[in-house]
């Protein structure tokens, strides 16, 4: 007897039990050879939508089956059952992609670009999630399709012209088990580049601000930067550090984003351009073990305007991530980097996962993934966190 292929669709509104009923209604019909092949489900504002595919050999129709259905499972109370005779489809080939939106607010105009693209690149969408509502907008998509490239191209630009910020990773429990997240402090961690601040108690912000500028956007070397500011800096007594530390204000959202990340048993880590001086205290104090910057020369109390030690430059933040996936113990791909400078386009590169966090286009090129908004916990929807898992702790 030839197998048949039944979509059951519960629907109405949601109550307790309704899963148990339809299952319970399905197992019983094991021995007439009615096997579950899938299931989803959905309920929104109260209205549950719950579907079954079922195959059958043992001559069931659409009516029979429904019959059994009403008989035994669901009935009344605004609850209604459907049942379709469906031809299996060719699936598309592929892997899956997992296709995250962001932004203040998302439009049906913008979600209508996003769906065009996805149908433009053969591709489909098997799942929508809302991760959250506030304080931005974020779904997440489950994507497949026949040509990846093709379909994050064309994602890429839907996102440029409809001020989106989007990460498109792929699929599997992978995302989960990174481990790792590696964090620019100045700009990022830290709503201050410190070595603006060290540069005003000098006396010499404009000519610090200006070298600041040039290295942040790739025009001079990080390194020589580096040690052009730091020689600004030579006769402050090592006293302004500590009032330098006393003016620093976390990014909004950082807190938020290093408690989930420590409570769901990820590791976070910092690297900086910036110096063990300053933030070695802060960093204690939020609970953060793993961390990279430069060293200040201090004699006597006093500034020398020279570096002691290697300098954490562009390459320098790439081998402390690598330096931290060692110790941690996780792959590179199972890494999270986040950053907003010139000097951050390496780090971006190794990890696994690359998120320029409201960064200038020449290090958005170079990341998997674009933040504009100021949030910096908006980087757990990234990972697939949602706003109600942040709020459980």
């Amino acid at each position: 007897m030839p197998r048949s292929t039944f979509l059951v669709t519960v629907s109405g509104p949601d109550r307790i039990g309704v899963g148990a009923e339809l299952f319970h209604a399905l197992h019983s019909l094991k021995d007439n050879g009615v096997h579950l092949v899938d299931v989803a489900q959905i309920t929104i504002r109260g209205t549950l939508v719950l579907c079954a595919e079922v195959n059958s050999e043992s001559g069931l129709t659409e009516a029979s089956l429904t019959a059994v259905l009403l008989e035994r499972a669901i009935e009344g109370q605004g609850m209604s059952v459907h049942v379709e005779e469906v031809t299996p489809t060719d699936t598309i080939e592929g892997r899956r992609l997992l296709v995250t939106l962001l932004a203040p607010q998302i439009s049906a105009g913008q979600l209508e670009a996003v769906f065009h693209a996805v149908a433009e690149s053969d591709a489909t969408c098997e799942r929508i999630v809302h991760l959250a509502s506030y304080p931005v907008d974020c779904y997440e998509l489950i994507v497949i399709g026949p040509d990846h490239a093709i379909l994050r191209a064309k994602l890429t630009i839907v996102a440029n012209e409809c001020a989106l910020d989007l990460a498109v990773q792929r699929a599997g429990l992978h995302r989960r088990a990174k481990h790792l997240v590696v964090i620019d402090a100045d700009s990022t961690l830290l709503q201050h580049e410190v070595i603006d601040l060290l540069g005003e108690a000098s006396g010499q912000a404009e000519e610090v601000s200006r070298i600041t500028r040039a290295a942040m956007s790739g025009e001079i070397d990080f390194g020589e930067a580096l040690r052009q500011r730091v020689a600004l800096l030579a006769g402050l007594p090592a006293s302004v550090l500590d009032d330098v530390r006393a003016q620093l204000s976390l990014a909004p959202g950082a807190r938020t984003l290093l408690r989930t990340l420590q409570r769901l048993g990820y590791v976070p880590a910092v690297v900086s351009g910036g110096f063990v001086e300053i933030l070695a205290p802060l960093l204690a104090g939020l609970n953060i073990e793993h961390f990279a910057a430069n060293r200040l020369e201090i004699v006597d109390g006093t500034l020398t305007g020279r570096l002691a030690g290697e300098i954490v430059d562009r390459a320098g933040k790439a081998r402390a991530l690598r330096h931290f996936a060692e110790v941690v113990g996780v792959p590179l791909e199972q890494t999270v980097a986040v950053g907003d400078g010139a000097n951050d386009i390496d780090m971006l590169s190794v990890a696994g996962l690359g998120i320029a966090f409201n960064a200038q286009a020449a290090v958005q090129a170079h990341a998997d993934a674009a933040l504009s908004v100021p949030y910096l916990d908006a980087v757990l929807y990234f990972l697939g966190i949602s706003r109600e898992e942040i709020e459980t702790g």
